[in-house]
């Protein structure tokens, strides 16, 4: 039942407040927290308060919060992404040690790729793609990956509401991509997202042959070896997606 004037409920505030943490900032003052989660300051300090009684967030000296243990360890302990972390580890862990670059795993959440892990290691590239980090599908080769390997109704249903803020790409041009993607078996997309970076994906798909995951490379743009690239993820994605048919 809502409880506050807005007609926001108790959860709803809680919602907002935890995924006001914005990526890559573990903490915020608590004054920047209501702005972002757009809640009156006495209403954080309360809810913050009781959250810290449960250990789902921390506070500290100078106003300052941040997510607690106890969140990350109720997310971890049954995150259905725990099972697939799991079966990609060792066949990530492959990959990287031939291309000494970036590997990544995704999954579709929404419009957006959402990386459930990444490998990398000193001297890769640049790789924008960060652990509970989340890309638009159309920059992200994980993300088209994962998209070109949908359902039909999904993909319009994504094309209908599709918009580029930039402007650089329009509906019919995502449809081209997701079709090249489709016939290849891999998404490749060449100094979209970094200059002098090149990310390359490929689905993981489950009995129906829709994608539950993708995984992905970064490597240099001058990097040009997709007869070995592509095979290789390709093997891998059938492994992992072995293991989690066996699980």
């Amino acid at each position: 039942m809502a409880n506050s004037p807005s007609g926001d409920s108790v959860v709803d505030r809680i919602v907002r407040l935890i995924s006001a943490f914005p990526q890559d900032v573990n903490a915020l003052q608590l004054s920047d927290l209501a702005g972002r989660a757009g809640l009156p300051l006495t209403t954080t300090h309360r809810l913050v308060g009781q959250l810290a009684g449960h250990g789902l967030l921390e506070t500290a000296p100078g106003g300052m919060v941040r997510p607690g243990l106890r969140l990350w360890e109720l997310v971890n302990r049954a995150s259905p992404a725990l099972a697939l972390r799991q079966a990609a580890m060792p066949f990530m862990e492959d990959i990287q040690q031939v291309l000494n670059q970036n590997v990544n795993l995704a999954v579709l959440d929404g419009w957006e790729a959402l990386f459930v892990e990444r490998l990398s290691r000193r001297g890769s590239v640049a790789n924008r793609a960060q652990v509970a980090g989340r890309m638009p599908i159309h920059i992200s080769s994980a993300g088209l990956a994962l998209m070109a390997h949908q359902d039909k109704a999904m993909q319009q249903e994504y094309l209908g509401q599709f918009t580029d803020p930039e402007g650089r790409l329009a509906p019919a041009d995502v449809r081209a991509l997701l079709a090249e993607t489709a016939h290849q078996g891999f998404a490749q997309l060449k100094g979209v997202v970094d200059a002098g970076t090149w990310g390359i994906a490929v689905p993981v798909l489950d009995r129906r042959q829709r994608a539950v995951a993708s995984l992905g490379v970064v490597v240099p743009l001058q990097e040009m070896r997709l007869q070995a690239l592509v095979p290789a993820l390709q093997t891998a994605a059938r492994g992992i997606a072995r293991q989690l048919a066996d699980a």
